[in-house]
């Protein structure tokens, strides 16, 4: 069923989390914030929730096989929209960490990518949209 198909009642709207286990869930929650600026979860109602700009999010089950999130065992890789990909590339790279641009840096259709892994191993890719937005 296309989204023309779709009723405007009782459809996904949008991603509302991810969650996924942690060998050390604060140091890697604090990773994320300091390096990508994901806010922690709210301890309380005061505090502010993480909000994402509106923006085209792309869902897509990959091979079996696949190598690209990285090694054996890796199920699964996030995709964060960001606004400027070498500004956060050259941050975690002042970090220490491996950080690799796909396609040299240059752009593809949909814009620029680059790859990493969290402190845990996780799959991270980076995108900064640019071309024409198929959302």
């Amino acid at each position: 069923m296309t989204k023309a198909h779709m009723p405007n009642k009782g459809r996904v709207t949008g991603v509302g989390g991810f969650f996924f286990k942690a060998k050390n869930r604060e140091e890697l929650a604090r990773w994320y914030e300091t390096m990508l600026g994901i806010q922690m979860t709210p301890k309380t109602y005061n505090d502010s929730p993480w909000r994402t700009e509106a923006g085209t999010t792309v869902f897509e089950p990959f091979a079996e096989d696949t190598d690209y999130f990285g090694g054996e065992g890796q199920g699964w890789m996030i995709n964060f929209r960001v606004d400027d990909l070498d500004r956060v590339v050259q941050r975690m790279r002042n970090a220490g960490h491996d950080v690799h641009y796909e396609g040299n840096g240059d752009p593809f259709p949909n814009g620029r990518f680059a790859k990493l892994h969290d402190p845990e191993g996780n799959a991270i890719q980076l995108w900064q949209p640019g071309g024409k937005d198929p959302g």
